[in-house]
This record gives C-alpha cells, structure tokens and sequence, in this order.
C-alpha cells in the first residue's frame, strides 16, 4: 500500500488479511519486517554442547534446523524451535571449524565445512547415523567462508587466505576450479601479491555474480561467465570493486564480511571501522583498471554508513534482516548486537549477546529469528517473544561512545606503528641488504656456489624487508605486507 511505513505497525494492513484482501505469504513478509518486532527481541534458546567458540551458525534451507561449529572442531545440528540438539559429529578438521552449512535438498544430511586448518570439507549423515566426511580441497591458509549458490544442492565456493577462490561441483570430484585473488603493493606496478580472502558471497538475485573480501579495503564483485577459472597464475577479471573513497588513505584496513540483499545491494564490514552499504548502480573500480588506487577516478556518492559497533579483535560477521532485508545487523567487541534500519541507518534495537564478543550472525530464511555465537560456547537464537519492546539502553550512547574512543586510539597506535617503521626502513634498509648479503657470501663460502643458493639470498632479503616494511607504504593496500601474525582472528580475543 501506498504512504504505508514499511517499518511500522499499521492496522489497516491487518484489517485487509483478516478481510482476504491480503495473501498470507504477502502479509507475512510485510509483517516480518515490521520495527515493532525487532524492538521485542528476546532469547529464545541457548544451545549448549560445545567446549569451545562458536565461530558459525546457519539455518537450512527450510529454516527448521539450525547448524553450528566449534573449536572444539565438533558440528552440531540443533532443532532450535525445541532446544534440543538432533545430532553432532567430529567434523574432520585438524583446527577451528570456521563455518558449517546443511546443502540445500539433501534432507539435511550433507554439511560442507571449512577449518583454520585450511580444509574444506563434505560430510554425509547415513541414516544409521554414521557420518563419512572427506577432504574436498586444501588452501594454504585459513579458510573462513562458504558460499553455496542460490537454488543448488551441488554447488558452492570456498575462499582462503591464500587468496584463493575455489568452485565445487559436488556431482563431480574434479571439478574443483580455482584463481588467484591479487592486488597491488602500495603504488607499485611490477609486483602483485594475493590478496588473504576473508568472506565470500552470492548474490541471491542473480546466481552469476558473487563478491570476496579480504586484506585490503576493495569489496570485489566477479562474474562467474567472464572469470577465468583456471591455474593459480590466472588473472582475477573482477567486473567491479567498491570501496568508500574517504577511507583510500586511512591506513591497513580489510573486509571481514559481505552481504547481498534482495535489492543487489552489497553490504561491506570493516575491521574496526563502520559498516558501509553500496547501492546496486553505485559508480566503482573498473574490471581493466591495471591500479585499483589510480587518482582521478569516478567519484560516488559516499555509501550509507552504520556506526556504533566495533570490529576489531575478531571476524565479525554482518548481514540483512528482515523479509526485503530492511534492517542491517553486526556483532561487537563490546558484546551487544546492533541493528539498524537499512533505510537511514538509525539504530533500532541494540541488546546483550555475549559477555565478550558476538562474532556471528545469521537471520531464518523465512521467519524473524536471528541466531548468533561468539567467544562464549553457546549459539543463542533470538525471536521476537517479549510481551513489551526492549528500548534501546539506558547508557546505549556511552556504549557507542566507547566503541568510537577504542577505535580512534587503536587507529592512533597503529598511525604510531607505521610511522615508526618508515622511519626504521630508512635507517635500517641498507645495513640489512649487506648484513644478509655478507651471510649469504659465507653460506657460499661453506657450501660452493650456485644459482639456486644465490636466489635464496634474494629471496630471504626481500621477504625481511617485506616482514620489516609491512604497512609502511602510503596505499591502504600495503595490509598484505604486514607480518602475517597480524591475520586476523575468528574467535581469540587479542
């Protein structure tokens, strides 16, 4: 209906249900995005089983049956509407169980999971309740985010910080496809680096497209009919890359999550920084750019931002809520849960998810339910229930104002950091080059000379220098640098 708030109750709207003006499918989807639902979240089950962080939690495709995976590299699956777990499984994995998702048609009884471990894995529940699980694929390097393609029970991607994006076609072994993600060093043009892919995602709307995020501040959008997959060296023909201008010069900053909505839009999180929404026809990043970073580009409109969480000591996860996606919801380090309007960006509901950090999150396909986990061992499911709205709290400002300081102060510190390693480079450079050239000379000395002991040097000089410069370039892309014990964390708190 016209000049209806799509936000609000309205009785008119169920006057013309209870009359049969209004299809109960239509209805629903109007109602489940009503802002007098949001405001009477309340928990609704707490799922205890695991001994370790709950680093992924998903609903089938029906919604009726919720997944999750552990540290403790344990996979459960819960009848949540009950409180009961139905069945749990060792997943195979050899470290954390990053994420674990129910394949859509499968009669919930095959899993595809990732690990710290680098695996991606497939698991079949027999129905003597036996599972076999096999190793799929191995990335060299963590594996954070699945990707299952919209309407298929077959196939699905898998991306690493290696900075490799995977395809899997289920129905055959072998097709396991596969390119490299790269970008630039700084404003360097001869040396390209991949980029450590933390998330993956699908458009729902149109199965062709899907976007990675990772080690540096791009949100790239691929068409799976013009990329080429093949070898590793293939080059990545990304068809867009967005990123809000403002933050080109800011510093290390990387993507930690992504989503679609059902209007195309793209949702990108940030490390500690906010969260920004690109409309589908926002201006970006052209496919045949040869430097994301070259000055003179088209300017857009900057993206709407949502501001007060913060996202700094752990993978967050961000997502739409809400039937036609109208609210935005984002964990935080302070362990609340904030949800927005999508519209205008105002915060609507803001409530306790875990005594640490709340990392994961994850809206029921059909109904407005959220499930989410973080550092504690639990995965907590979230229904609209309370008999009266929850308002935001007393001291939500001061919540956000905290969130804000920690931020600026930690961007302070590493302002601090990069400063004082260019300063380092300048120093320290040359004495490095001829410290490690003198020990190359002596290894020489020992052991006879030779092409392959010659390119060691080299090779071990520039990656020092790589470890020693890492972030001190004036791009934002100079993240890949860094050592990469500052890869980000799934579930420890730093």
């Amino acid at each position: 209906m016209k000049g209806v708030d799509m936000y609000r109750y309205n009785l008119q709207e169920h006057w013309r249900r209870e009359m049969g003006l209004v299809k109960p499918h239509a209805f629903a989807r109007h109602v489940g995005g009503w802002q007098d639902l949001i405001r009477r979240f309340h928990l609704h089950a707490e799922l205890e089983y695991h001994t370790g962080c709950v680093n992924t939690v998903h609903f089938n495709s029906s919604g009726d049956i919720l997944v999750s995976g552990s540290d403790d590299r344990q996979i459960a699956l819960w009848d949540w509407g009950a409180r009961m777990k139905r069945f749990s499984f060792y997943s195979g994995h050899e470290d954390n169980v990053f994420q674990a998702r129910i394949m859509p048609f499968s009669d919930n009884k095959k899993i595809i999971s990732c690990s710290a471990d680098g695996q991606v894995r497939e698991t079949d529940i027999l129905d003597h309740g036996s599972v076999v699980t096999k190793k799929l694929a191995q990335h060299q390097g963590r594996v954070h985010k699945l990707a299952v393609e919209p309407g298929s029970s077959r196939i699905f991607m898998s991306c690493g910080e290696d900075g490799v994006v995977r395809r899997f076609d289920l129905r055959d072994p072998d097709n396991k496809s596969m390119f490299k993600c790269h970008g630039l060093t700084g404003i360097s043009k001869r040396r390209r680096h991949p980029v450590r892919l933390h998330c993956i995602v699908m458009n729902s709307r149109n199965s062709n497209y899907f976007a990675v995020g990772g080690s540096d501040i791009y949100a790239r959008v691929y068409d799976i009919r013009k990329t080429c997959w093949g070898e590793r060296e293939c080059n990545d023909n990304h068809v867009e890359a967005v990123y809000p201008a403002h933050l080109r010069n800011k510093g290390p900053l990387h993507v930690t999550a992504l989503a679609y909505s059902h209007q195309e839009e793209l949702l990108v999180s940030y490390s500690d920084e906010q969260i920004y929404l690109f409309e589908k026809d926002m201006p970006s990043v052209p496919a045949s750019s040869s430097d994301m970073a070259t000055a003179g580009m088209p300017q857009a409109k900057e993206p709407q931002a949502f501001r007060g969480h913060r996202n700094a000591y752990s993978v967050k996860g961000v997502s739409f809520l809400g039937p036609n996606s109208e609210y935005v919801v984002s964990g935080s380090d302070c362990g609340n849960i904030f949800i927005w309007k999508k519209k205008d960006a105002e915060l609507v509901s803001l409530f306790k998810g875990d005594n640490q950090v709340v990392n994961c999150l994850e809206p029921h396909p059909h109904a407005t339910v959220l499930a989410t986990s973080g550092i504690e061992h639990t995965a907590k499911v979230w229904a609209p229930i309370s008999e009266d709205y929850v308002p935001l709290p007393d001291n939500a400002e001061k919540i956000m104002e905290s969130n804000q300081r920690g931020r600026e102060e930690g961007f302070q510190r590493l302002t601090d950091i990069i400063h004082i390693m260019r300063l380092q480079r300048r120093h320290d450079q040359p004495m490095l080059v001829s410290l490690f050239s003198q020990r190359g000379n002596r290894r020489n000395t020992r052991h006879g000379e030779g092409d392959e002991d010659s390119d060691d040097d080299g090779s071990t000089v520039n990656g020092y220098l790589m470890v020693l410069h890492g972030g001190a370039n004036d791009s934002s892309d100079t993240e890949d640098d860094v050592d990469p014990q500052y890869s980000v964390n799934e579930c420890a708190v730093i």
